[in-house]
């Protein structure tokens, strides 16, 4: 039935509305006319009393039976203080002596004889021994229908009399009209005031969401140049601000992907065109028996080539699931020098000076072996591979106080030559990215060591950085946690 949320919101606030103005409409008028009712209460206890005292002590006075003249006479004024009484009480007196004759009242309809003017003798028992309540009531069939009573009964001259304050629309005090239409009409007023608010805040709500729902359909179908416009700083911005980010991300990665696939099909294509074609012709004699032997090298250099390729996408995807790493502790400085020594006659090949420093003699970390074996051989081999004939090679393995001043391992390598475009140096981590794709100096690499490098470093919660100046060199660096028991003889601490 409410399938929007401001639909939902709207139904549930006016049913609260709702309920909490019925709720004030009932405590208000039960309250006021509760207070009302008993404020006439008092005034026409008041009235009866002081008629009450008043003919009571004209009795003493003058005797019992001259109290039926005294109200036919104009002198002695007592039909005109009934009247007044009753004016100011807004109720009518009756008095009735001990034989339940009305001696004289305010309400001229009785008082001439178009009512019965008579007080039963039940309820002038009742009254004498003052054990009823005739508040509402007919009082023993005086009046037509119930009233509004209040009674005082006077003693004078061994008799009593009888005196009644009554009043007949006394439903006024247990509902009052006007009270509930000014209470209607105020709660009406904030009804819609509620209604309105409600209305602005949904929307301000809602269509956020609207956009959101529409960006998020959008990016399903691998559209993500929609942004949703943030205004404001509560939640549902804080929500479109995280998919505004994450639709950035999930472009940066189609791009990524798209970019991934073609690489990875140019990368494949040409060692398996090249294996075709000088297959095809050793097979069809285009190629002479005689070159058959240097072919066949050739194309058991792009079976290898293709293999490693496929072995470093095997690598990128068991890095990128998450595989544990088997940590260990292990000499640092001896695995960097087993990777120096496997590179050896590329070295010699280019005639590289090596400068290996190493204060400490061995430096113990507490990694995974493997991983590290492996960025440090890709660092290695791409310093080797872009340092020029003659040039220059420093490898650093120390102990240094990082920013917290906790002591971490440091490797540092830092190769003499061409460097790194500034302009290229943010995306020198991507997946196949190669700075040197149109100077052509590296025709054998994937563009995957310096991602694999910078994951398996990241794996161990450590950042792998990159510095470089044109024409001078080009430096990588990173940090290890030190292993829980170091042993070496001395220790000296380098700043970085």
């Amino acid at each position: 039935m409410f399938k929007s949320i401001f639909s939902k919101y709207l139904a549930t606030f006016t049913v609260i509305l709702v309920c909490c103005i019925t709720t004030i409409l009932l405590a208000v008028s039960s309250r006021i006319s509760h207070e009302s009712y008993m404020v006439q209460k008092e005034t026409m206890d008041a009235s009866a009393g002081s008629t009450a005292h008043i003919v009571g002590n004209y009795i003493e006075e003058n005797g019992y039976d001259n109290i039926y003249s005294a109200f036919l006479d104009k002198e002695t004024g007592f039909q005109g203080f009934l009247e007044y009484t009753s004016d100011t009480s807004r109720a009518e007196i009756y008095l009735f002596d001990y034989r339940g004759v009305l001696i004289s009242t305010s309400d001229d309809k009785m008082l001439h004889g178009s009512r019965k003017a008579y007080l039963s003798e039940k309820a002038r028992n009742v009254m004498s021994a003052g054990s009823g309540n005739y508040t509402i009531s007919t009082v023993e069939g005086l009046f037509p229908s119930n009233h509004f009573n209040s009674y005082k009964v006077a003693y004078s001259d061994g008799r009593p009399l009888y005196v009644i304050s009554s009043r007949t629309d006394y439903t006024g005090l247990v509902f009052n009209r006007d009270i509930v239409i000014v209470t209607v009409t105020v709660a009406l007023w904030v009804f819609l005031a509620a209604m309105l608010s409600l209305y602005v805040v949904s929307r301000r709500t809602t269509e956020p969401l609207s956009q959101i729902i529409s960006a998020a359909k959008s990016y399903s179908k691998g559209r993500f140049n929609q942004k949703i416009e943030v205004t404001g700083q509560d939640e549902v911005a804080e929500l479109a601000e995280a998919i505004n980010n994450m639709a950035t991300s999930l472009k940066q990665i189609d791009d990524e992907r798209n970019a991934f696939i073609g690489n990875v099909s140019h990368d494949l294509r040409t060692p398996m065109t090249t294996i075709s074609g000088f297959v095809d012709g050793i097979l069809d004699g285009t190629i002479p028996p005689e070159k058959h032997g240097y072919y066949l090298n050739v194309i058991s250099q792009e079976v290898r080539r293709l293999s490693r390729l496929v072995n470093t996408l095997l690598e990128v995807s068991r890095l990128e699931s998450g595989t544990d790493l088997k940590m260990t502790d292990f000499n640092l400085s001896e695995t960097a020098r087993t990777v120096l020594i496997s590179l050896e006659s590329k070295i010699s090949k280019k005639d590289i000076d090596i400068d290996f420093i190493n204060p400490e003699d061995d430096v113990f970390v507490n990694a995974d072996k493997d991983s590290i074996h492996r960025v440090i051989f890709n660092l290695m081999d791409n310093a080797v591979k872009f340092t020029p004939i003659k040039g220059k090679i420093t490898i650093t393995v120390a102990t240094v106080a990082d920013s917290k001043k906790t002591e971490k391992a440091l490797f540092v390598i830092r190769n003499t030559g061409e460097g790194i475009p500034k302009e290229e140096l943010p995306h020198i981590f991507d997946r196949f990215y190669k700075t040197d794709r149109s100077r052509g100096l590296d025709k054998s690499g994937t563009g995957l060591g310096l991602y694999i490098a910078k994951t398996s470093v990241a794996d161990h919660d450590e950042d792998l950085t990159v510095t470089s100046v044109e024409g001078e060199y080009t430096e990588f660096r990173f940090n290890l946690s030190l292993a829980t028991v170091t042993p070496r003889a001395k220790k000296i601490i380098i700043k970085e």
